[in-house]
């Protein structure tokens, strides 16, 4: 292909046509039970490093353990291949992945600084790839309160500061799964996309709204096929 015909209007070279999403929230939250709003389970794959498959039990879509960052890139290659039907790949969660990828550096090493930097190096890479790969790809991910400049902000938590400052560099779009009650005691979960509030969230497709109904399928609608339901 020449360059000529490699050049493209940013309006058309800037659309997507797969998702990559990072969610964090809070234990409970409903991370996990977000994985199920796909309206496709059957195309959904959920890489599952801690046990909080219970709240998919109304649904029938395809797991696997990882107990090792060697299980998670067994998989990853499996996928490469492509000999499948999987759509949606999901790592639940990101967090749990890398403190198995600590608990392996930290056996190579006495010395705590490198196994930390070996950590973000090896994560950032694992990351990247199944980001990369031709399907929507969503990774969940714990919660923490960090200070950013004075201000107490709550965002992805991974261990290392250097990789927990860093994910979110890796994704165009990052929710915060919201959980709020009323005076009643009921419950109102939403995803945030735009950092506000004191949560790190952002949405550079410009097409959602601060808060957003907790639905891939719905996410996908709007940002994909230029749905407006609200």
């Amino acid at each position: 292909m020449s360059l000529l015909e490699r050049i493209k209007s940013t309006r058309i070279a800037g659309l997507p046509d797969r998702l990559k999403i990072l969610v964090h929230g809070p234990p409970g939250a409903g991370k996990t039970h977000l994985l199920g709003t796909t309206g496709e389970d059957s195309r959904v794959l959920i890489l599952s490093a801690e046990s909080g498959l219970l709240t998919l039990r109304g649904h029938d879509i395809d797991c696997v353990q990882v107990g090792s960052v060697g299980a998670v890139r067994e998989v990853f290659a499996f996928l490469q291949v492509g000999d499948h039907s999987y759509a949606w790949i999901c790592l639940d969660s990101v967090s749990e992945i890398a403190e198995l990828c600590l608990a392996e550096e930290m056996t190579k090493t006495k010395d705590g600084r490198r196994a930390y930097g070996e950590l973000a190096t090896v994560m950032r890479q694992l990351l990247r790839a199944f980001r990369d790969l031709p399907y929507h790809v969503v990774m969940t991910c714990k919660q923490e309160r960090i200070d950013d400049e004075g201000r107490l902000v709550r965002a992805p938590m991974l261990p290392g500061k250097q990789l927990s400052q860093g994910i979110a560099y890796l994704f165009d779009l990052v929710f915060a799964l919201r959980v709020e009650r009323d005076e009643e005691g009921a419950t109102t979960r939403a995803l945030q996309t735009q950092p506000v509030n004191g949560y790190a969230a952002k949405d550079r497709s410009g097409a959602l709204e601060l808060f957003e109904t907790p639905n891939l399928a719905h996410i996908v609608g709007k940002i994909l096929k230029g749905e407006n339901n609200g």
